[in-house]
């Protein structure tokens, strides 16, 4: 039997109890809603103006996975690093759906964040986090301001900070934004838990000693985020149920 190598203890991070929590935002807090209730928006606003085109409803499995498509027409996430570009890669990605004109694609990109609300377990989880003093960080590539949705869906008040990837200018998951995330709030990785639901993206954190949950995309409105006071208090820190 080959010996097991050496573990240099002396280079190892020692987990801390978690005092800090970095939230992704959109499908981990957020859930963007029903495809056919952004569709029904937009066909709202194109009824309003003096254009007859309307968004068809053949469109909302495109629409409903639209960043990942995005992806193949801006590989390079330039998107998540300025509006222009967010909005640019948007209609681009929108026009290559059958049956979907710029105009439409405009009106949609118009009623982006309408339909996004957060999870039912968001507020609750976030509060309990706040009250028993773990510092909260939403952390988000985007090319938008999200401030507005955060206000509205009650998460704003609850956070210490929040970090968007086209205002700092790195996207995850490339490392520097983490540490962004962690100065925000002037926390260290070893006391630090990120929550997302990309393995590719918020998986970044890793590279940073930061303990990591992936919660991949559900549908309804529990996202399941129950799990991270328990981790929280599993960890030392005491968080109330």
């Amino acid at each position: 039997m080959s010996a097991r190598p050496a573990v240099h203890l002396h280079r190892l991070a020692v987990p801390q109890p978690v005092d800090t929590v970095l939230f992704d935002f959109h499908s981990t807090l957020v859930d963007q809603g029903s495809s056919l209730e952004w569709i029904s928006g937009a066909n709202e606003l194109l009824a309003e103006s003096v254009s007859h085109e309307v968004v068809p409803r053949a469109a909302a499995d495109y629409l409903d996975r639209v960043w990942e498509h995005a992806r193949a027409v801006d590989p390079a996430a330039k998107r998540d690093r300025s509006t222009e570009a967010h909005r640019t890669v948007f209609v681009g990605t929108m026009v290559k759906s059958r049956g979907i004109t710029e105009v439409m694609a405009e009106a949609l990109y118009a009623t982006l964040t309408k339909t996004w609300h957060a999870y039912h377990d968001a507020v609750p989880v976030l509060r309990a986090l706040h009250d028993e003093g773990v510092r909260l960080v939403i952390l988000s590539n985007t090319g938008i301001d999200i401030r507005p949705t955060l206000e509205r869906e009650g998460l704003l008040p609850l956070a210490d900070a929040v970090v968007l990837s086209y205002e700092v200018g790195h996207v995850k998951p490339d490392p520097a934004i983490f540490r962004v995330a962690l100065d925000s709030v002037g926390a260290d990785p070893s006391g630090a838990l990120m929550v997302g639901d990309s393995a590719h993206d918020d998986g970044g954190a890793a590279a940073l000693g930061i303990r990591t949950l992936i919660l991949p995309r559900t549908v309804g409105p529990e996202h399941g985020l129950e799990l991270v006071p328990a981790i929280v208090s599993a960890s030392g820190w005491r968080v109330r149920a």
